[in-house]
């Protein structure tokens, strides 16, 4: 189904774990329903848990009418498609349960993806341990719609409005990561990331600063020889087709300095050299974005935040972004469309 000019997209948004603030956040955002101006929301959940959670944090301006076919959404309402019906709710607690109904609503959003029915899909947090079964053997969200969307390559971005950071890799551990970067996945990814900033975010000739690997970009070999014989080589070769690439710079400098602001996104080399920065910057209006894929995939940047679930702490302002950035995609890609047709 492909979204006209001025149709409203539809939204497909997973509950996540409903032991953690998933549901919590799903209700506050959602309770806001001037987004319905802007989208069509399909939560993939449970009527049970949702009017549990409602109970429990006292929320009253949240209403929802239950679907039972994504093609039955109503586009003034919050639509709710049943997932699962048994669900012990324990705000805090991991549970084998909570994980297999965070993967039902997962595969049944995927399912409506696959067959063009929603536009996008906004996933609340799951726990990357308890949703592991035989559908489900990834690291993450990533990598699975990854995967499931048959692409070779995806970036996981985090983005804001002040400052944007995409990995070069992802969930590996730490010990890993040296050898996982290569001249070949550095190119791959900075094109990805480059494709992403014009078609997704529309800017025309971004800028973009690539961090070291190293301490101090591996001073000079000094500290490590892959900034000065992979990244370097590869940012130069970047630069000389045309674009403003640039680097490999010390991380601690470019975050510290605040020379970020400069740069309309920084490509990491690995997971918490980028994330510690951008969720010290940015955490309560940032957004999890997965750039490559056909569909729009956009999340909350925080996890399931188990220590706060049920006792009505948790901040929407994520959720709600990741919301509104799924939608301003969605309308950047149907108008490059437009434009080039």
């Amino acid at each position: 189904m492909q979204v006209k000019k001025d149709e409203k997209p539809i939204l497909g948004i997973t509950l996540g774990d409903y032991n953690g603030i998933g549901p919590e956040i799903v209700l506050k955002a959602l309770a806001d329903t001037r987004l319905l101006a802007f989208c069509t929301p399909i939560i993939y959940g449970s009527l049970k848990v949702l009017s549990k959670y409602r109970k429990i944090l006292q929320i009253e301006e949240f209403n929802a009418i239950l679907i039972k076919d994504a093609e039955q959404a109503n586009p003034r309402k919050i639509n709710l498609i049943n997932c699962f019906d048994d669900a012990e709710v324990q705000p805090g607690q991991i549970t084998a349960e909570a994980g297999k109904a965070a993967f039902l609503c997962l595969e049944a959003c995927t399912k409506d993806l696959l067959r063009g029915v929603l536009q996008g899909v906004v996933t609340a947090p799951i726990n990357k341990y308890n949703i592991q079964n035989e559908h489900f053997q990834f690291v993450g969200h990533t990598e699975y719609f990854t995967e499931n969307f048959g692409v070779s390559e995806s970036l996981m971005c985090m983005v804001s409005e002040k400052l944007k950071v995409a990995l070069l890799t992802g969930h590996i551990p730490l010990k890993e990561v040296a050898s996982k970067i290569t001249k070949e996945k550095l190119q791959s990814k900075l094109g990805l990331l480059i494709r992403t900033l014009q078609k997704d975010f529309g800017v025309q000739k971004p800028k973009i600063a690539v961090l070291g690997l190293n301490p101090h970009a591996g001073e000079e070999g000094l500290l490590g020889t892959e900034d000065i014989e992979i990244i370097e080589p590869v940012v130069r070769e970047i630069r000389k087709q045309g674009n403003l690439v640039y680097g490999p710079f010390p991380a601690d400098g470019l975050f510290g300095s605040g020379k970020y602001a400069s740069y309309d996104a920084i490509l990491a080399m690995y997971h918490d050299q980028g994330l510690v920065a951008f969720k010290t910057l940015a955490f309560e209006e940032g957004v999890n974005y997965t750039a490559g894929l056909p569909i729009v995939r956009t999340s909350p940047d925080h996890g399931t935040a188990y220590n706060i679930a049920g006792k009505n702490q948790a901040n929407p302002n994520s959720m709600l972004q990741a919301i509104y950035t799924a939608c301003d995609i969605i309308k950047a890609r149907q108008g490059l469309k437009l434009a080039t047709a």
